[in-house]
């Protein structure tokens, strides 16, 4: 059952939405060649609790740490390790925190040093996709509507859109109805209301749209090696439109980026 969130708790899970946001952004000047996996999730653990929150992720499903690490042909759900980072990367990273009761829940995907062209055209198709996805999150459009914006958008470059693993319903509870997958047919599914937030996060691979998943019970990658891309935010329906409650704005302080593309999803400006 979906459950509908008031003003008051949409405010509440912004600032849920924030703290990973801020986290991200902390973590995007320290992911560099050379840098360790297990030091940056400590690091971004003691970041979420230093903003009065708890890691989302830790210990959910026995999951062992803070980010949900998942390098190149990973998908998501990887676990960090030791493997410091190379030259030419692309790291998926995914984070979630719990403050006064509520979740956010966030990803990026991160270039490490200089990436080849054929990667960053992947990991830029699935950044515009998930903003493609997002204008159909609008009052009277249904679940399948945001899903076929994105796998067509995706498709249309010739990109594979995991079936297998879906963004979803946000609150109290990480994971809640509905269901978001990154597929679908318009006009299908759960028609969208006022006070619905869900988190958006198209999964795109760059060849085959089929994954396979390592023994550790978590990891999952593209079942042909090729790399993978992950971008998600957390939108709240307000007033019959999307109105962004996490952002990529810390992000691209720390890497000096310039970008609008967030503005027609925001109302007020960034705290």
């Amino acid at each position: 059952m979906v459950k509908i969130k008031t003003s008051e708790e949409i405010e509440i899970m912004r600032e849920s939405a924030l703290v990973v946001s801020r986290t991200l952004g902390m973590l995007a000047s320290e992911i560099k060649p050379g840098a360790n996996p297990l030091q940056l999730d400590k690091m971004a653990e003691e970041f979420i609790r230093e903003q009065g929150a708890e890691p989302g992720f830790l210990g959910m499903y026995d999951f062992p740490n803070t980010l949900n690490w998942s390098p190149n042909a990973q998908v998501v759900h990887g676990i960090p390790n030791n493997d410091e980072l190379k030259e030419g990367d692309v790291i998926s990273v995914d984070c979630g925190a719990f403050k006064n009761g509520y979740y956010g829940d966030h990803a990026y995907t991160f270039e490490v040093g200089e990436v080849e062209e054929a990667t960053k055209k992947l990991l830029k198709v699935t950044k515009e996709s998930l903003y493609v996805g997002i204008r159909q999150f609008k009052e009277g459009n249904r679940v399948g509507d945001v899903g076929y914006a994105i796998q067509n958008y995706c498709e249309n470059h010739g990109y594979g859109v995991v079936r297998e693993l879906v963004g979803h319903g946000l609150g109290t509870k990480l994971h809640e109805d509905p269901q978001m997958p990154n597929y679908g047919k318009r006009g299908r599914g759960k028609k969208f209301v006022n006070g619905m937030v869900v988190a958006i996060e198209p999964m795109i691979n760059m060849g085959t749209r089929r994954i396979k998943q390592l023994n550790d019970g978590w990891t999952i990658l593209t079942a042909d090696g090729k790399p993978s891309a992950h971008f998600e935010h957390d939108v709240a329906l307000v007033d019959g439109k999307p109105e962004l409650l996490s952002t990529f704005q810390y992000i691209y302080d720390a890497l000096g980026i310039t970008s609008e593309e967030e503005a027609e999803f925001r109302n007020k400006p960034l705290s």
